[in-house]
C-alpha cells in the first residue's frame, strides 16, 4: 500500500473520544492531516456503558477529523482497553515432518495461531499474541528460529485476553457510527508505539498510561513487551476525590485539578488560595491550593504504589534501565514525574508522542493526552507493513514453488506462459481493428 493512504486511529477513551487521521511521508514519518474530538459520556473506566452516546460522540469527532483532512474515514483502527484485560503467558509447540529443511516464516505463524484455540475464561476471548523466545529442538533462548534446522519448534507466548461483551459493544459502536475495523489493538501497545524507542525497549522500559478511567501498564524488555496491566484508578478518580474534600461540583473540581494541581503537596505555596462561585445566592468558596495537592497527592501515590507492585509482581523490576515512561492525560498533572521516580525508585519521563511524528504535526498533538490516537495511527501502517510483507512471502514461495517443480519435471512452466503471451500479443497486432 502506497504511503500516502492515509490511516485513522479511533480512540474510545472515558473522557474524550479522539479520531486522528495521518499518513506517511517521504522520510518514513507520521504526517498528522487532521483530528476530531468529543466528549465521552457512554464509557465508564475504558468499557461502553451507553451504546448511543458513544456513537454520538464518534460521528461528532469523525466530522471534525474528515472536515480537517479533507479524507473520508471508513475505516479505523480502534484501541481497547479496561478491568476486563487479561495478560497471562502460554507455551506451545509444533512438530515438523522434516529436521533437514529450514524451518520457514509459514512454520512461525503456524504455532502463533495455534495460540488462538487455546482454552481462554467463559466470556472472555483473545486479542493478542505476542511471542516471547523460541525453543528449537531444546535450544533455548532464540529469537528469530526462520532458517534454522530442527524438528520441535517451541515458544512461550505472551497472550491477552478481553471480554467477548467489551468487544462486541466497541465493534457495535463503530458499526452504527457507519465504520469498519481494521484492527482492534490493546491501548498500551499503541500508546508505546507513539512514545517509546526501539532503544528503551531494548534497555527495558514501564510505560504507565494515565487516562480518565484507567491507568495501563506495558513493560517491556529486549525490544519484547513482557507485562501488561490495568489498574482500575485514573484521572477521574481525582477529580471525584476533589469534589468530596473541597465540597465543590464536579466541573469545577475538574477546573483545579487542571489549573491548580499539583502531584507533591510540599510544591504547593501554602498562601495561594483559589475562590471558586458559589452557588446560587451563596458567597464564593475559598480553596487552599495546598490542601488541594494533599487530595492529590493522596491519590496519585496509591496509583503509583499499584504500578510498583506490578513491576515487582513483573519480574522485571532490576531490569528496567529505561525507567518509567508516563503518558496519557494524567501525566500532564505538575510534579508527577517526581512522585513517580518517588514512589517507583527509578528514573522516570513524561512520553509525549512526538517520537515518529513529522514537522507539520499540529502543535496540540504533542499532548500525551493524544498518545493512544497518534499510536493507533502508527499501529495501523505497522499492520499494513505487516500485511504487504506477508503479500511478498506468499509471492516468494509461489515461485519457489513453480522452480523446484520445474527442476523436478524439466519442465518450464513460466516458459510456456511467456510464449503463450507473445503469442498473443503478435495475433493481436497482425488483425486490423
Amino acid at each position: 500500500m502506497d504511503n500516502d493512504q492515509p490511516v485513522v486511529g479511533l480512540d474510545i477513551g472515558t473522557t474524550k473520544i479522539c479520531v486522528i487521521v495521518g499518513r506517511k511521508n517521504e522520510y518514513g514519518k507520521l504526517e498528522v492531516m487532521g483530528m476530531g474530538k468529543a466528549v465521552s459520556d457512554g464509557v465508564i473506566r475504558g468499557i461502553v456503558s451507553n451504546i448511543d452516546k458513544t456513537v454520538q460522540a464518534i460521528q461528532k469527532a469523525v466530522q471534525q477529523a474528515e472536515e480537517q483532512s479533507g479524507v473520508e474515514i471508513n475505516v479505523v483502527n480502534v484501541g481497547i482497553a479496561g478491568q476486563h484485560i487479561r495478560s497471562s503467558v502460554h507455551h506451545g509447540s509444533i512438530t515438523r515432518n522434516s529436521s533437514e529443511e529450514e524451518i520457514t516464516v509459514g512454520d512461525v505463524e503456524r504455532l502463533t495461531q495455534d495460540m488462538y484455540r487455546i482454552v481462554t475464561p467463559p466470556g472472555c476471548e483473545i486479542i493478542h499474541v505476542m511471542p516471547q523466545h523460541y525453543i528449537v529442538d531444546y535450544e533455548e533462548g532464540i529469537m528469530d528460529p526462520v532458517g534454522m534446522s530442527g524438528v520441535k519448534l517451541e515458544a512461550d507466548f505472551h497472550i491477552i485476553t478481553a471480554q467477548t461483551n467489551a468487544i462486541n459493544n466497541v465493534n457495535k459502536c463503530v458499526r452504527k457510527a457507519g465504520l469498519e475495523i481494521d484492527n482492534l489493538i490493546l491501548e498500551p501497545l499503541a500508546s508505546s508505539l507513539a512514545v517509546l524507542s526501539e532503544e528503551e525497549k531494548k534497555a527495558g522500559v514501564c510505560l504507565v498510561d494515565i487516562g480518565g478511567g484507567t491507568t495501563d501498564i506495558a513493560i517491556f524488555h529486549d525490544g519484547i513487551i513482557r507485562h501488561t496491566a490495568v489498574i482500575p484508578f485514573g484521572g477521574n478518580i481525582i477529580t471525584s476525590d476533589i469534589k468530596q474534600g473541597c465540597s465543590v461540583l464536579h466541573e469545577q473540581a475538574e477546573l483545579l485539578k487542571v489549573k491548580f494541581g499539583r502531584a507533591i503537596a510540599e510544591e504547593a505555596n501554602i498562601n495561594e488560595i483559589v475562590s471558586i462561585r458559589g452557588l446560587r445566592d451563596r458567597p464564593p468558596r475559598e480553596i487552599s491550593v495546598k490542601n488541594l495537592a494533599y487530595i492529590i497527592e493522596a491519590r496519585v501515590q496509591e496509583v503509583f504504589e499499584l504500578v510498583h507492585a506490578e513491576i515487582i509482581s513483573s519480574g522485571y523490576e532490576d531490569r528496567l534501565a529505561g525507567g518509567i515512561v508516563v503518558t496519557g492525560g494524567g501525566s500532564q498533572l505538575r510534579h508527577i514525574k517526581q512522585l513517580c521516580e518517588l514512589m517507583c525508585a527509578t528514573d522516570g519521563r513524561i512520553g509525549h508522542p512526538n517520537e515518529y511524528l513529522g514537522k507539520g504535526k499540529p502543535e496540540i498533538i504533542k499532548s500525551p493526552m493524544y498518545a493512544t490516537g497518534v499510536g493507533l495511527v502508527l499501529a495501523g501502517f505497522k499492520a499494513i507493513d505487516e500485511r504487504n510483507s506477508e503479500y511478498l512471502r506468499h509471492k516468494s514461495r509461489q515461485t519457489n514453488q513453480v522452480v523446484r517443480k520445474e527442476r523436478q519435471t524439466g519442465f518450464s512452466f513460466r516458459g510456456i506462459l511467456e510464449k503463450t503471451k507473445k503469442i498473443l500479443i503478435d495475433d493481436f497486432n497482425e488483425k486490423e481493428y
